[in-house]
């Protein structure tokens, strides 16, 4: 089944005509995009449901393919049929279809509360595809409260394979996963950490050794030995590389 543009804009509705002075409100948002993309490490974009197309593209590498931003920009949504490996593009579709029928029935005060975050691949121009995170939030509605403009931030996936569907309520504190298997969202716990597992996971991302690390908190290494594990248990992750990965995935800090 060959995936086209269009099947990404089916399951969106936005029914406005924005005029000028509509878009000079997006303007002030473009511009909060540019600032945020120099103070994070993650790729960051902006889709325009109603145009059909990319605002803008930070010059990070991890969305460009080896393209320039420039030219991710102009090709649109044609950046994912080049990029994305054919599995994938089938899941992206499937997720497009989910994703929207979900924020369809939120009430809409919640609408802009929520996001969406799976993983998939994109092309590199040197090497395998790489597995990313792709976080999607609703920042403007129209008239109708259909989504119109979207921030998007991408960063590298800490899962080892792409789907890991879920939305979330940062309000709220409610998450929802999607299984594949049954085509259900199911709500799940919403992982929380405790002050000093988030401090572990803070100097270890700065590269602290454990002994560092149980200098600093003033505790033995026993102690660090067991946040760790905690740390672990609640992430369902193995190593503590994937653990920071997945809490800043998660926003956890």
């Amino acid at each position: 089944m060959k995936v086209e543009i269009e099947d990404f804009f089916k399951p969106v509705y936005v029914k406005d005509n924005f005029t000028k002075d509509d878009y000079e409100i997006v303007d002030a948002y473009i511009n909060f995009a540019k600032s945020l993309s120099k103070l994070t490490y993650q790729s960051i974009y902006l889709i325009d449901y109603s145009k059909k197309s990319f605002l803008f593209v930070s010059d990070n590498p991890i969305f460009l393919c080896g393209n320039t931003p420039s030219e991710v920009q102009k090709k649109g949504y044609q950046h994912y049929l080049d990029n994305v490996p054919e599995g994938d593009l089938l899941l992206l579709k499937k997720i497009n279809e989910v994703g929207f029928e979900f924020f369809e029935n939120l009430p809409t005060e919640d609408k802009l509360t929520h996001s969406i975050s799976y993983d998939f691949h994109l092309k590199q121009a040197k090497g395998k595809p790489l597995l990313i995170n792709h976080k999607l939030k609703p920042i403007l509605l129209d008239k109708s409260s259909n989504p119109w403009i979207a921030l998007c931030v991408v960063s590298i996936s800490s899962h080892a394979n792409a789907g890991n569907i879920k939305f979330k309520s940062d309000d709220a504190g409610k998450q929802f996963e999607y299984n594949l298997d049954t085509d259900l969202w199911v709500e799940s716990p919403h992982v929380k950490l405790k002050p000093r597992e988030k401090d572990i996971l803070l100097f270890s991302a700065q590269g602290f050794t454990m002994e560092q690390i149980a200098d600093k908190l003033y505790v033995s290494i026993d102690t660090i030995k067991f946040h760790k594990k905690q740390i672990f248990s609640k992430l369902k992750v193995k190593s503590i590389t994937e653990a920071t990965a997945l809490a800043i995935e998660l926003s956890l800090f």
